[in-house]
């Protein structure tokens, strides 16, 4: 059992969480000062590119159980180490939601029941999207995401860029599914607020961890597919 590795995920996902979903709650709407959008959408893409340079080198940097299992679907990561991975991966969205809440609680006025930057759909969706869209959005773009990621770590790319490739698609996805499902792409990342908030964001968590896994799986199957050498064409 290599700890350190889950340790690694356990901290960068808290950081994904904490920073990305911080930005939200905390910045997002702040008088005069607000980040808006944007500014959440470069909050969760800077905290991919920070922790993969940071411990890319340790865990591979996942931070997401849709990850994780699409890597594991293109042939990139042992399906064994799936289970420890992900559990690691859900501690540390869990413990930066935690903390996250004891910050957010400290201001006057604090309402965990406006959301707490939980994912949802129809009348928790922010531009009220139905439950169709929400889900092929989730689907669509974790599978963009698992096949940039596949690419961007593919040994014939760039040397050293994988960090801002995946990073700037991240900010990307952000830009686009925001206003639809706040975005999720990562199970883990909505299982920690919407513990917090309960109720709906808990009634609703299902389609959070179903949609991601199931579009990293085909963008890691596609990239996989996509990137295979013909016969013969390695030994040439």
């Amino acid at each position: 059992m290599n700890t350190k590795k889950y340790a690694a995920e356990a901290i960068g996902t808290f950081w994904l969480t904490f920073a990305g979903c911080g930005s939200a709650v905390i910045a997002a709407a702040f008088p005069q000062v607000g980040i808006g959008l944007v500014g959440v959408a470069l909050a969760f893409g800077l905290s991919v590119v920070t922790m993969a340079y940071a411990i890319g080198h340790i865990s591979g940097c996942h931070l997401n159980p849709a990850v994780t299992v699409g890597l594991a679907a293109g042939g990139r990561f042992p399906a064994g180490q799936i289970a420890p991975y992900v559990i690691a991966q859900v501690i540390g969205a869990i413990a930066a939601s935690a903390l996250l809440y004891i910050i957010a609680s400290g201001a006057a006025g604090f309402d965990v029941a406006k959301g707490f930057a939980s994912n949802g759909y129809e009348a928790h969706s922010p531009g009220q999207y139905s439950l169709v869209a929400c889900f092929i959005m989730e689907v669509v773009m974790t599978m963009m995401f698992l096949f940039i990621i596949m690419g961007a770590t593919h040994g014939k790319a760039p040397a050293g860029f994988a960090p801002l490739a995946i990073g700037l698609a991240l900010v990307m996805i952000h830009l686009v599914s925001i206003p639809v499902t706040n975005t999720s792409v990562n199970p883990a990342r909505s299982t920690g607020p919407a513990l917090f908030v309960g109720g709906w964001a808990l009634g609703q968590l299902w389609l959070f961890w179903v949609a991601p896994l199931i579009g990293g799986v085909l963008g890691g199957v596609i990239y996989h597919w996509l990137s295979a050498e013909p016969d013969g064409v390695a030994g040439r």
